[in-house]
This record gives structure tokens, C-alpha cells and sequence, in this order.
């Protein structure tokens, strides 16, 4: 059985029977509610991470101790500027009132989309992404004409594969970006990869998909990895027959989930403690990937934003690893917060409740 020793944090508020029964099979020490509502990042010592609920897009908000902040992704456009709202209430979570940098992994409509509603809200320092819009299709070149014109005058950066990051407190590498992928991350040895010879050969797609802008963050021991929509194509050549990314505390699945992505030979070899899905209710979160993920060696649990309504229960996390569960659209995040020496906590937003994950 995949555990980890823990601690969780639980309001009396939501106390009821059913609640009270999760509480005690996670193990949780009561607090009152302002306790539990109060920053886990006293003295600004630790890296915070908010996995938003986008309803099946990306948005995630990094926040470093030093009070350095970039959003990867916006979400989607429109539904009332509902995504960038999503957005705020992180940033108020994490004491922030402006985001220094704002990374589009690709110019998809459910990662580049919220950009407009975005800027009419929050201050911006810094744009980045891979560059220009590579897909033929109207709808793609159609958000990457709103996403130029709704930055305006803000800097904007081309990434690179190799390229850093500077955000202060943070050691931020671009892994992969406009197809091209790198071939070693300083002060890791890249290490060959026994997961490379099973792997089939994948047909690459012809969209932004494989373009994606990846990145790599390294907090002391602690290390985040997030490829964006990277499918398979491009996953594989990234670590066969070499991985020159180790082995990470956390993986935001790639794709949201989607089989297209996520292959055993990136998910077996860089061997997550953790994993966070960002897929929605009706998107994404597919059995294959679910699979594939939750059997990658070494992982302790796969949290998930949604409940993936069009899989049986068996290729769903349980229901304490669920942000938003069947039906619910309140736009719960997952809260991550990680300390230098490697340990770190994953929060719930819906139960309130956190679990710890010690130093390995």
C-alpha cells in the first residue's frame, strides 16, 4: 500500500458524520477555522503552489518565499471573466496582489484564453512563452491575435529549451519549448532510462500540443515538473534514452489527463511522490492515463481538480484527493505548499483538509 506519514489539518465547521469518518481515516488534528485558513508560509520561508480549478484548462500559480510569483496559464476566456476570478482568489491566499511573470505553456484556447480577462484585473510583469502560434487552425490563430493584442506594451520573452527562469528563491529551467526538448539540467546527471525499450513508437500531432513551453522548479530538494499539453511524440525522445530529469516531488500530469500524453517512459522515469491532474468534470482524465500515473513506481497519491465523470470509479482518486467532486463546479484548487529539505503539504480547498509528505 502507497502511504505517507501525515498530518491533516481539519476545521470543526465541517465536522458533520460523513466528514468526521474521512477525518479519522486521514488522520486529522483539529484547528480552529482561522488557524486552518491562515498562510502555511510563516515568515515566508516556503514555496506555495495553487493548482487552479479552470474547468479542465491550466492556470497555475507559483508563488516563491522571496514573494516572486508566475502563473502558468490562464484558463479559458469569457464565462463572465470566471477563470481570472479563479486566479484572484489564489493570489489573495497567497498574500500577492500582481503576478511577475505569466508563462503560456501553448496557444490553446483553455491555456492562453483567460489572458485578456486577466490583464484587466491584475498587473503583469512579463510575458513568456515559445514564440508564435504553430497550429493551422482558425480558432488557435484566433486566441494567439487576442493574447498579442491583450499583452500590448508588457514584456514578452521567447523561451528556449535551457533557458532559466529568474524568479528570486527558485531555480526555474525550461525543459521543452516549440518542439525542441533539452538534453541536461545543470546538477543532474542525466541516467539511462530502462522504461525506453517498451515504449511504442507515437505519431506526432500536428497541433501546439507538442510545442508546449515545459518547465522545471527546484526548491532546495523539492522539485515541481510541468510539460504543459506535451504528448507523447515528444515526451519520449525528452527522456530515451536518457533522463536528464531525475526523479521530481511533484508532476502536474501532462494533458489533463488525456491519453495522448503521459507515457510510462517520462511518468516511470521521473518516479513523482505526487502527482496533481488538472482535468475537468467532461474533459481529460482518461482511464489510460489515470492508470499509468497512479501505477508510476513510487507514487503516493494522484490528487485530481475534478471527478472524471466519464470514468468508472476505479479510475478515479478517492474522494479526499478530489478538489471538485461530481456535479461541483465551486472552482476548488489544490494548495501545495513545500519547504527546502524536500518535505511538503498538499491541500484540499473543498475539505479544508492537508496532507504531509516528509522529506525523503
Amino acid at each position: 500500500m502507497k502511504r505517507a506519514v501525515s498530518l491533516r489539518l481539519c476545521r470543526p465547521s465541517l465536522l458533520s458524520i460523513t466528514s468526521l469518518a474521512i477525518a479519522l481515516m486521514f488522520g486529522c488534528t483539529l484547528l480552529p477555522h482561522s488557524a486552518a485558513a491562515q498562510s502555511t508560509r510563516p515568515g515566508n520561508i516556503d514555496l506555495t503552489l495553487y493548482a487552479i480549478d479552470v474547468e479542465g484548462g491550466q492556470a497555475t500559480l507559483i508563488v516563491a518565499p522571496s514573494g516572486g510569483s508566475m502563473l502558468v496559464d490562464t484558463g479559458w476566456g469569457g464565462n463572465n471573466g470566471r477563470d481570472a476570478g479563479r486566479i484572484m482568489e489564489a493570489m489573495k491566499d497567497a498574500g500577492i496582489t500582481k503576478i511577475d511573470k505569466v508563462l503560456i505553456t501553448h496557444f490553446h484556447t483553455d491555456h492562453v484564453g483567460g489572458v485578456p480577462n486577466l490583464v484587466e484585473r491584475v498587473k503583469v510583469g512579463e510575458f513568456l512563452d515559445h514564440g508564435v502560434n504553430r497550429e493551422d487552425s482558425d480558432i488557435t490563430r484566433k486566441d494567439y491575435a487576442a493574447y498579442i493584442k491583450a499583452i500590448g506594451n508588457t514584456p514578452r520573452r521567447t523561451l528556449h529549451p535551457g533557458d532559466l527562469i529568474d524568479i528570486p528563491g527558485l531555480n526555474t529551467t525550461t525543459i521543452t519549448a516549440d518542439g525542441e526538448h533539452i538534453k541536461s539540467v545543470a546538477g543532474i546527471k542525466p541516467a539511462p532510462n530502462p522504461y525506453c525499450a517498451n515504449e511504442p513508437k507515437w505519431e506526432l500531432d500536428t497541433t501546439e500540443n507538442p510545442r508546449s513551453t515545459g518547465i522545471l522548479i527546484r526548491f532546495g530538494l523539492f522539485s515541481f515538473l510541468d510539460l504543459g499539453d506535451l504528448t507523447k511524440a515528444k515526451e519520449v525522445p525528452l527522456v530515451c534514452p536518457n533522463n536528464p530529469l531525475g526523479h521530481v516531488s511533484l508532476y502536474l500530469v501532462d494533458h489533463h489527463g488525456m491519453n495522448l500524453s503521459n507515457s510510462r517512459a517520462l511518468v516511470d522515469a521521473i518516479h513523482p511522490r505526487v502527482a496533481i491532474m488538472d482535468n475537468g468534470a467532461h474533459k481529460a482524465g482518461s482511464p489510460e492515463a489515470w492508470q499509468t500515473v497512479h501505477d508510476s513506481p513510487g507514487l503516493l497519491d494522484l490528487w485530481m481538480l475534478h471527478t472524471a465523470e466519464g470514468s468508472d470509479a476505479a479510475h478515479n482518486s478517492a474522494y479526499p484527493l478530489i478538489a471538485n467532486l461530481k456535479g461541483d463546479s465551486d472552482g476548488h484548487y489544490i494548495k501545495v505548499v513545500a519547504v527546502g529539505d524536500g518535505s511538503f503539504s498538499v491541500t484540499n480547498a473543498r475539505t479544508g483538509q492537508t496532507k504531509k509528505y516528509p522529506r525523503e
